[in-house]
């Protein structure tokens, strides 16, 4: 199905096999097409070649319908009529190197992270925090840096802003204005976030970047998916974990600049989630990492059903495209199926604007980088059949693949280290321990002076109905008045 430095994708009607070259797969990539044309085919299609070709491949799985790569496909006549028309040398059904991941840790792996590896970027936009909120968060985050406490956990967080809280008006002298209010606001944020799953995601043991870049005994790359069939019923939290992810690629891996073949492909379901109402600091972020990751070895390819849901600027990024069909109903449409067709190399013997919605179930408009980093011209192509199985296991069958996993047992238990709850807690009960001490040696000064004794005592008689009396009778002397 691909031969050593490339990708099969499909046939086209010319007959000569339409590939991804290796070389140019961390170039990036994009799959777009209405619901229904046969996008997660070509993304299961493309994983199992990765895979095949000693690529990790790192991909989330929303419909619970990738889990499946994992088992052999069975015959079926849809598959048969594919290859009569697709001949693939060597086509076998087979299962590949999976491992199955879980922010919730029931379907996978837990996959977790820390707070502090998140930063206060993603964590602003995970929290939907305004400019002035996020800047509260910024202070926190510096003060626990100069601190040197860990933010590992929501507990730490939620007593680091306490603390600042406590001690806003000295805070805000060195760091800057902290408002109570922006202070609430985001402990409100951190709550909806524990409720949504926030207290399994943030916390140890995080997740090690070298365990989504394994190979099998054969030299196959593991194919590591994320079930995210609940994480995407909260969009923000979806998109903005595997933001981080491709984040902490960037940030950790060493550059390696132009290589045979990709270190790791990272496929990006529903990508529009990322975008849609992205601040634009957030943008200029992802436009950074897509831009400079390929130097890191990584290919990123973002899957969505209309191609302008991605930004101008990273979409100018994306090398090798694959187009399913699209609708024209409407003008929005219309606009759509113009501004996709326009994003490919012209092809003189064919309207791809005509073609694209004319695409049946399984066919795509495809373009790929030459070996010189152009874009080939687009053509039409019958998609390459996936050799594992189509649709989605059972439990039974999951809970096998985890149990013979190679990482059973580093992740399942959650563990908890001193770090900024732990250091705070410890400072304010020697806060509390020293108040109390100081407070007994007051009472005893205060016994030791009988001078002060007296004035105390006289003091405390004013306020009795003695003192009331002894009072009027003074002031009445002063005044000249009698009773």
């Amino acid at each position: 199905m691909s031969n050593r430095n490339s990708i099969l994708v499909g046939v086209p009607a010319t007959g000569t096999p339409t590939s991804i070259l290796l070389p140019m797969a961390n170039r990036h990539g994009l799959i777009a097409g209405a619901t229904g044309t046969g996008k997660t085919v070509t993304l299961r299609t493309l994983t199992e070649g990765f895979a095949r070709a000693g690529v990790p491949v790192f991909t989330a799985d929303v419909k619970g319908d990738l889990a499946g790569l994992a088992f052999p496909g069975t015959p079926s006549p849809r598959i048969d009529e594919r290859l009569t028309k697709v001949p693939i040398p060597n086509f076998q059904q087979r299962g590949y190197p999976v491992l199955f991941w879980d922010v919730f840790g029931k379907r996978g792996h837990p996959l977790r992270t820390t707070i502090s590896e998140l930063g206060p970027l993603l964590l602003a936009r995970l929290l939907d925090l305004n400019e002035t909120q996020e800047g509260v968060l910024n202070v926190a985050f510096k003060l626990a840096d100069d601190q040197q406490m860990l933010l590992l956990d929501l507990k730490d967080l939620r007593e680091l802003l306490n603390w600042v809280s406590d001690r806003a008006d000295e805070i805000q002298v060195k760091y800057g204005n902290v408002s109570k209010a922006s202070i609430g606001a985001i402990q409100r944020g951190l709550l909806t976030l524990d409720e949504a799953g926030g207290s399994q995601f943030f916390g140890e043991p995080a997740l090690k970047l070298e365990h989504l870049m394994q190979h099998d005994f054969s030299g196959n790359g593991v194919i590591s998916i994320l079930d995210a069939s609940t994480l995407i019923n909260n969009p923000r939290i979806y998109a903005t974990m595997l933001l981080w992810l491709l984040s902490e690629l960037f940030e950790q891996l060493p550059e390696v600049g132009d290589i045979e073949k990709p270190k790791l492909v990272f496929f990006f379901d529903e990508a529009h989630l990322l975008f849609d109402s992205a601040p634009k600091a957030l943008l200029t972020k992802i436009e950074q990492v897509v831009r400079l990751i390929r130097s890191k070895g990584v290919g990123v390819y973002f899957v969505t059903q209309n191609p302008i849901d991605i930004p101008d600027s990273i979409a100018a990024q994306l090398g090798n495209r694959v187009q399913h069909a699209l609708r024209a109903f409407t003008a929005k449409d219309q606009k759509a199926v113009a501004a996709a067709a326009e994003t490919f190399r012209a092809n003189p013997e064919l309207d791809t604007a005509r073609v694209i919605t004319e695409l049946a179930i399984g066919e795509a408009l495809v373009s790929t980088l030459d070996e010189n980093g152009s874009p080939s011209v687009v053509e039409r192509v019958l998609v390459a059949p996936p050799e594992s199985r189509i649709g989605s296991i059972s439990d039974q069958e999951r809970a096998t693949v985890i149990n013979r996993s190679p990482l059973k047992g580093n992740y399942e238990q959650q563990i908890d280290r001193e770090s900024a709850y732990e250091i705070i807690q410890r400072r304010l009960a020697a806060e509390q321990s020293a108040q109390a001490e100081t407070q007994p040696t007051q009472k005893r000064a205060t016994r030791a002076s009988p001078i002060e004794a007296f004035f105390s005592s006289t003091v405390r008689a004013f306020g009795s109905q003695l003192g009331r009396e002894i009072m009027r009778g003074i002031m009445g002397s002063i005044l000249g008045k009698k009773r």
